[in-house]
């Protein structure tokens, strides 16, 4: 049913000429439980979602080898951190001023301070812009937010239960991730030439294509037991592949499972809308979506010209 609504939003978008992107999202809503109900929101629909999401953010990593991350580490603690820091204290503020309680207050402005790396990193790869200074920005600030996702599911949990444990808990959920990325990508990169060599001596592009997935699906795998994203772990696999030179083989064997999967990853967005709830929240959903919109930029904006960048960038 799923590769059936995705048949059918590629046919309509391209007739029509619109981006795929928006038909996965309208076919979703469609077949989802909010309308047609023809498929049902369960654990396997999301999963098959989330897997479209590490092929991407595979896909992402092949594009920035370890040298271009070191000199992005400015972009991403200092204009990532900055945007995530300031996002959350500035609508937690607002959200007060409203009347929702505190707990609630900061949920929602954590929330609001996360961009969807997948459709951002999507639209930038479609026009070819992930390669340019702007687009090196926008990965720096999508990827501090993976990293911030981090604390943030220990902080909010433990807010709700009034932990007297919580930054013990978040101190050492911080080190646990360094340790992990600082093993992986210093690890990964000894061992990931040689080991592709090996593979590729064998001559057989059915191994090959297999090796691809077990090292992205493999270190994917690894970083979710550590407790971070499926999707931090792919993009450290892709960096680490971008170091050797299969860089453009694999990219090439990549392509067809990342665009089918990252299709249905958006089909399974689309059917999380659910008209009823914007019908009976509509003016808390306008003012959320002016924050989001006019106070987020303005933020980052405001961050950009900060760094020197100049006025069309920032």
């Amino acid at each position: 049913m799923v590769l059936l609504v995705a048949v059918l939003a590629v046919i309509i978008c391209r007739r029509i000429h619109i981006p795929p992107m928006l038909g996965y999202l309208v076919v979703g809503f469609i077949a989802g439980p909010g309308a047609l109900s023809l498929i049902p929101q369960t654990q396997d629909t999301e999963f098959l979602g989330e897997i479209g999401i590490v092929f991407l953010m595979f896909s992402i990593g092949l594009e920035f080898s370890l040298g271009k991350l070191k000199a992005m580490r400015s972009l991403v603690l200092g204009l990532g951190g900055l945007q995530v820091l300031l996002t959350i204290i500035s609508m937690w503020i607002i959200l007060m001023l409203l009347g929702v309680a505190l707990t609630w207050a900061f949920t929602l402005a954590a929330a609001l301070t996360m961009s969807s790396t997948a459709i951002v990193s999507r639209i930038m790869a479609e026009k070819n812009e992930l390669g340019q200074h702007h687009g090196h920005m926008v990965m720096g600030v999508l990827l501090m937010q993976d990293i911030a996702v981090v604390p943030l599911m220990i902080l909010l949990p433990a807010m709700a239960e009034s932990s007297e444990h919580l930054w013990i808990t978040i101190d050492l959920a911080l080190l646990k991730m360094v340790l992990t990325l600082a093993l992986l990508l210093v690890m990964g990169n000894k061992f990931m030439t040689p080991w592709f060599r090996v593979i590729a001596k064998a001559k057989s592009s059915e191994l090959f294509m297999i090796n691809v997935l077990l090292v992205t699906l493999g270190v994917a795998y690894l970083t979710e037991l550590a407790g971070l994203s499926l999707a931090l772990g792919a993009f450290v696999a892709g960096m680490l592949i971008s170091e050797t030179e299969y860089r453009f083989q694999v990219e090439d064997d990549i392509r067809p499972f990342r665009d089918i999967l990252l299709g249905f990853f958006f089909i399974t967005i689309g059917m999380k809308m659910d008209i009823q709830v914007l019908q009976q929240s509509w003016q808390m959903i306008l003012v959320l979506l002016t924050m989001l919109l006019i106070l987020k930029a303005a933020l980052i904006f405001g961050i950009g010209k900060s760094m020197r960048t100049v006025i069309a960038t920032a």
